[in-house]
């Protein structure tokens, strides 16, 4: 069993920044994927960047350079560090872990983040 804590959401103004963190505790399988989603209210959850146990990282589209994503396998934390937020990135951020090369995996709680002025 994994699971998954997200911290440091919060509420920021246009052009502001956050670091999000997901630390993963229990069992965690030695191949995995990492990764933060979002979901606003009325749309579907939507994946804003990933990372493997073997550092390949991935973002989505709307991210255009915005955002980092990051690994300490000493404590098993996964952070995304989000830069010049807009209004349009308010969202429930969820941390994701899945074990490689099976689909599925484990869902943290999620922590809000409002981008407002």
């Amino acid at each position: 069993q994994v699971r998954l804590v997200e911290s440091g959401g919060g509420l920021v103004q246009p052009g502001g920044s956050l670091r999000l963190s997901c630390a993963a505790s229990g069992r965690i399988p030695a191949l995995y994927v990492m990764g933060w989603y979002r979901q606003a209210p009325g749309n579907q959850r939507e994946l804003v960047a990933r990372i493997t146990s073997g550092g390949t990282i991935r973002y989505a589209d709307f991210v255009e350079g915005r955002f980092t994503i990051s690994r300490d396998n000493a404590k098993n934390t996964v952070n995304l560090q989000m830069n010049n937020l807009n209004p349009e990135d308010t969202a429930v951020y969820y941390c994701n872990l899945a074990r490689l090369p099976l689909p599925g995996g484990y869902w943290g709680q999620g922590t809000q983040v409002t981008v407002s002025s």
